[in-house]
């Protein structure tokens, strides 16, 4: 039997409904049953306090390192410029032919100041906790936190320790990072290539990127749900969800459980509600996020141009159940699944999908754009669902008009689906997978 270990969770926040927070309590729950103890370092935390180390500047969105990220990736530093020259640091110094990707000397003793603060809470968490081994949740992947990043590197290859390297999304896979400044930094820590590193990615096209960028192998861990236990059936408090969100007892509940941001697609979830041709109306569970509100403001404008009553209904769907100011019901995602007729899934570009799985898990038929990680990894394991190439077409239409009126037929689809993701993505995969890690980790004996 192998023993227990103390192991220590770090990234730039664990709270929310976000994927990287929620793959992390996942984990955590399947380490702590095979008998291992969890602690968490971040900027944000809504862990139990008594195993949570918070750094305020580990966050993200702190302004230190908002600053940071908009010099580097969006502000005048950090793209192509013509005013360079009028910058003191390199005013005497500068040529025509210099690179244009420049950044000033304070920026960088800015960023190596909030690396030393923050590599000394990491040694002070690792003290604190008496932690055997780390598992970095992103923060080595994408580079929103910089200073947390190289931090955590120098960190690594100070001490030693071993660490499982989470990675959800890369810095190559987001446009946003190409042009910047800061190079060296990202080539540096994000991610890094250290002996003591065992690398984990969601998805086989992130392998083999790892493997062709980085030089190193990575083990591929899908997103899980704990499909080994089905959900419950809703209770007294989750029945009154579908009125609540504004769906008559006559029209279908569309459900977009996503964020409202660009790449989830939802104006090919309003063209489905439209042109449907059947009583139903689109809810929308979560807000627009971190990445602003023109998005937000494109989708309300074109349901108006198609005429389709959306329900933003971020406002009472949270993490946990509860009540607003006004008094009205908070409802989770759990509590609002089981009233979805359809689910749709229409995103451009994920890691993985954990929108997908939801559905699966919660036994809902799905409305999926074959995106590229849907297609090389998903769609072989031969789940049934309605599936469509950037475009919504009238067989579509036909596929979704069938499922909302044969219900069941729908119950049949849905169990062979979750069948075969109990098989393919379940905590009994993950346990063994981790197993396996951390054995290498220890250089123990399966």
């Amino acid at each position: 039997m192998t023993p227990s270990r103390r192991i220590g969770f770090i990234s730039t926040r664990f709270a929310g409904t976000d994927g990287v927070s929620l793959e992390t309590a996942k984990w955590a729950s399947v380490l702590e049953r095979m008998d291992h103890e969890c602690f968490y370092f971040c900027g944000e935390c809504d862990r139990p306090q008594k195993q949570s180390y918070v750094v305020p500047e580990a966050l993200y969105r702190h302004p230190k390192i908002d600053d940071i990220n908009q010099a580097v990736f969006a502000g005048t530093w950090g793209r192509i410029h013509e005013d360079c020259k009028e910058h003191t640091e390199i005013k005497e110094l500068h040529q025509d032919f210099f690179s244009v990707f420049i950044r000033p000397v304070c920026l960088t003793k800015q960023v190596q100041e909030l690396k030393e603060y923050l590599k000394e809470h990491l040694y002070k968490f690792a003290y604190q906790f008496r932690l055997e081994a780390l598992i970095v949740e992103n923060a080595l992947a994408i580079p929103i936190n910089l200073p947390l990043g190289l931090a955590i590197t120098e960190f690594i290859a100070e001490t030693g320790y071993p660490v499982i390297a989470h990675h959800h999304d890369f810095h190559w896979e987001r446009q946003r990072f190409m042009n910047n400044s800061v190079r060296d930094y990202i080539a540096a820590a994000f991610p890094p290539n250290l002996p003591s590193i065992r690398h984990v990615v969601i998805n086989s096209v992130q392998a083999n990127q790892l493997a062709s960028r980085i030089g190193v192998g990575g083990m591929v861990i899908p997103n899980v749900m704990d499909f080994d236990s089905p959900p419950s059936p809703p209770d007294d408090y989750a029945l009154t969800a579908r009125a609540d969100l504004g769906v008559a007892q006559d029209q279908f509940m569309i459900l977009q459980p996503t964020r409202i941001i660009q790449r989830k697609g939802i104006e090919h979830a309003i063209e489905l509600t439209r042109r449907l041709g059947l009583p139903a109306k689109l809810v929308i569970s979560h807000a627009a996020g971190d990445e602003g509100t023109d998005y937000e403001k494109r989708v309300r404008q074109f349901a108006a141009l198609l005429d389709v009553t959306v329900n933003f209904e971020s406002h009472i769907v949270g993490a946990s159940r509860g009540r607003t100011p006004d008094g009205r019901k908070i409802y989770t995602l759990a509590d609002i699944y089981p009233h979805a007729d359809l689910v749709t899934y229409p995103s451009s570009l994920e890691g993985f999908g954990n929108g997908f799985l939801e559905a699966i898990y919660y036994k809902r038929p799905l409305l999926v754009n074959n995106y590229s990680i849907y297609e090389a990894d998903i769609k072989p394991k031969g789940f049934q669902v309605i599936e469509f190439d950037g475009f919504i077409s009238d067989k579509n239409l036909e596929e979704a008009r069938a499922i909302l009126t044969d219900p069941e037929k729908t119950c049949e689809t849905c169990e062979l689906n979750y069948k075969l993701a109990r098989r393919y993505y379940s905590y009994t995969m993950l346990e063994r997978r981790l197993g396996l890690l951390l054995a290498d980790c220890f250089g123990e004996v399966v």
